[in-house]
């Protein structure tokens, strides 16, 4: 229920953002309102994604970014092999140095992940599965190309904090719970490599 919440919020705040954008009174600056993007190495976990960014003045845009990954490698005998099974929203507000869409930038983002991890060496989860949601705030630095009127590159860092709240279960019987937790993470909050197009 939490879920739908934060989602149905994020989703008005993208919706009065993108009107906000494309009436703002810019002067007479050109240049794009509206990026249309995805995170290249992303699709490397087979977790489709996509982004939408909107500028608010000169220095100033904001970064809605989504993915989701449906894939839950769950076995007919209940058990789970290696899973990757997620959803993620990052909205993210962005200050550039120079112009909107152009050179260097520093965010603040606010992520949140609805996941179901499984067996992955990656994570420390090896013979067990994660189920449960995080959220946090973080800071980000990242820096955008241009490569044509309409075609960007972009490439972004990010750490912050995550409060992750979770359910552990084995793997060998994945339906029976061991216990509840949470847990405080300082750390990397986000790295993409984006092609992004503009409008």
């Amino acid at each position: 229920m939490k879920t739908r919440r934060l989602i149905t919020v994020l989703v008005a705040i993208c919706a009065v953002c993108q009107l906000y954008a494309q009436s703002a009174a810019l002067g007479d600056e050109k240049g794009s309102v509206v990026a249309l993007k995805t995170n290249l190495p992303y699709w490397g976990t087979a977790t489709f994604n996509a982004g939408l960014e909107f500028r608010l003045a000169r220095h100033w845009t904001l970064d809605i970014e989504a993915g989701l990954n449906p894939f839950d490698g769950k076995n007919d005998d209940g058990s789970y092999d290696r899973t990757m099974k997620h959803f993620r929203a990052h909205p993210e507000i962005r200050y550039w140095f120079c112009e909107a869409f152009q050179g260097h930038f520093l965010g603040l983002h606010v992520p949140f992940i609805a996941y179901n991890f499984a067996d992955l060496k990656v994570l420390d989860l090896e013979d067990e599965r994660r189920q449960g949601w995080g959220t946090g705030v973080g800071v980000s630095y990242g820096y955008q190309w241009l490569l044509s009127k309409h075609w960007n590159v972009e490439a972004t860092l990010g750490v912050g904090y995550l409060y992750l709240n979770y359910d552990r279960f084995p793997c060998a019987n994945c339906g029976n719970k061991t216990e509840d937790n949470t847990k405080h993470y300082f750390g990397p909050t986000q790295a993409a490599v984006s092609l992004i197009y503009l409008f």
